[in-house]
Order: structure tokens, then sequence, then C-alpha cells
């Protein structure tokens, strides 16, 4: 008898004060008719946000001890595959890091456990930014903001009430200098459509890993320059043999600097190639045909750290197909 469909995830993640259960308790009040799990971890002995989480149907679970992206990754495996056994009584699961989580190693846990990996779908990362305190987040230098929106696939810009709009655009250029690609929503109050956030099928991790066997777990670091990101477009086909050798000979040499990868790929096939990687953990694989008369483009985005550009254009532009 074949698996079920494996239960969509939603990572909430966000600086600490931007609001992330805020944005939860709408989500559990909404007339969606959908019911949710919901995984709340935060630092400290004694925890407190399962306290905020509005009173529900939902099943709520916290961890309090320590940083989800550090130490309670086996934790997070476990209460997964209890989920698991009550899958029918919920639709989705919510996930909502502590303040300061690295979401990477979040992401990475759908990848290391083979149950979770099977019976799970990382459906987004979401991102709740402060607009009233994020320039003095980056001010100080607290890159844990900065991954946090880096890896997002979702951005909500929260707070928006309490600053001016050329303060709000200042918020948003200063975002998007980080992540230039995942979609902004304004909100106050987490006021944004749910349809936004939740079911977006942003980041697929249905298949098993192909590259890399041994998933790497390596742990964060808090001695790093800060994040930006970089697009490149090809108007010919790309080979994919050639292709997937760069991008890992750039992933082993960049490192964990290397935060997202993501794109989509004209391969001279009649399917276009989707690439993604979460730092050095890089996947692929054919998606949707490409339709008749459609311009065939291959683009390539990359946001993380200590980058150069320029070789990374010319590196891109050296995988074209030399019989194309």
């Amino acid at each position: 008898m074949p698996d079920p469909q494996p239960v969509p995830v939603t990572v909430l993640t966000g600086f600490l004060g931007a609001g992330k259960t805020t944005l939860l308790n709408r989500i559990l009040t909404e007339p969606h008719g959908k019911r949710y799990a919901v995984i709340v971890n935060e630092f400290g002995e004694i925890g407190i946000d399962n306290q905020l989480v509005v009173g529900a149907d939902e099943e709520v679970f916290e961890m309090n001890n320590g940083c989800i992206c550090c130490t309670v990754r086996g934790d997070l495996i476990r209460i997964i595959g209890g989920l698991m056994k009550r899958r029918g009584r919920f639709d989705g699961i919510i996930v909502e890091t502590t303040g300061l989580a690295d979401p990477a190693p979040v992401a990475q846990t759908f990848f290391v456990d083979d149950d979770v990996r099977r019976q799970t779908k990382l459906d987004a990362v979401v991102t709740v930014v402060d607009a009233r305190h994020l320039r003095q987040s980056l001010a100080e230098h607290n890159h844990e903001a900065e991954d946090q929106i880096a890896f997002a696939d979702v951005l909500i810009l929260n707070k928006t009430d309490l600053v001016s709009a050329a303060e709000l655009a200042e918020v948003e250029m200063a975002v998007r200098r980080i992540n230039a690609f995942a979609p902004i929503h304004r909100a106050t109050r987490g006021d944004v459509a749910l349809a936004a956030i939740l079911d977006r099928g942003s980041f697929d991790l249905d298949r098993i890993l192909k590259v890399s066997p041994d998933f790497l777990t390596a742990g964060h670091s808090h001695d790093r320059e800060h994040a930006g990101s970089f697009s490149f477009t090809l108007d010919k086909p790309v080979d994919s043999d050639r292709f997937q050798n760069w991008i890992r000979t750039v992933s082993a040499v960049a490192g964990d600097n290397l935060l997202r990868c993501k794109g989509i790929l004209d391969v001279g096939g009649p399917r276009r190639f989707v690439f993604h990687g979460v730092r050095m953990q890089l996947d692929g694989d054919y998606g949707k045909p490409w339709t008749p008369g459609e311009k065939r483009e291959s683009q390539f985005v990359v946001i993380g750290r200590k980058l150069d550009e320029t070789a990374l254009r010319s590196g891109f532009e050296a995988c074209v197909r030399t019989d194309a």
C-alpha cells in the first residue's frame, strides 16, 4: 500500500518580537476549515510561547530546551514522528522557531530522518520582519535576523503602522538587499492573507537526496559578514551535468557562506530542470514542461556571504551547452 500524501510543514520564523505568535494565532483562528499541529520552540527552561498560542483544537507542542538549530533537532524529529501516528487529526504542521534560530538547520531537519522525509513536505519558510526595529537589528549585526530574511520563501513585513512611508520604503530596501526574490507582504499585526503563506509549495523536499548521502549537520557561526543575493539569466540551454558539477564545486568552496540557491534551467529537453539548495545540501529534478512558443531562459539565484559575483556569473555562463 503506497504512503499517503506527505503532510505540509510551514516553518514560521522571525527575529525577537517580530510578531510570529500574533501571525500564528491568526492562522489558528481564521475560518479556513483546516486543522494544524503546532510546534513552538523558545529559549530558556521556562517557556511562555505555548501560553500565548490561542486555545483551539490544534495540537500544540513546546520545546524550551534551547536553540532549535543546535540542540533540539532530535526533539523535533521525535515530535513529528509522534504526530505522524495521529496524522488524520490535522491537515498540516506549523513550526514556530525561537527568534534567535538560524532557519537553515530547521529546514535541514526534514532531510535528516528517513521517516520525516517520507511523511512530511516542507511547504515554505515564512519570515516575519519587524518594520520598526529591523534597521536597529541589522546595525547591531544580528546575523540571525539576516539569516531568517535570507532563507525566506515568503516575507511578512509586519508592524507597518508603526513607521512612516519613507521609513517603510527604507526597511523594504534593506530586506531586498538581503533577499531580492521572496515575495513581500506588508502587514499590521500579521493581517496578511493566509493564502500568501500556507500551501505555497515553495520548498520541495519530496525527493530523496541524491547529491550528498551524508547529510551535513554543521552548526551556525556568529562571526560572519552580511548576506547578499545575486541572480543570473542565460538565454541558451545549459548542460545539466556541467551545471551540477559546477554548483557542487561552488558549494564545497563556499561552505556555510552559501545560504540558499535555486534555479529553473533550460537543459534543452521538453521539461525545465528545477534546482534548489540549502547551504551545502543540493537537489534537483525535472519540473513542468515548457509550453509551445514560451521563451526559454535559465534563471539562477544565489543568497550568501563573501561570494564573488563575477566568478559566479562566469561559472554559470560556462555551463552553456556547447552544441547550443
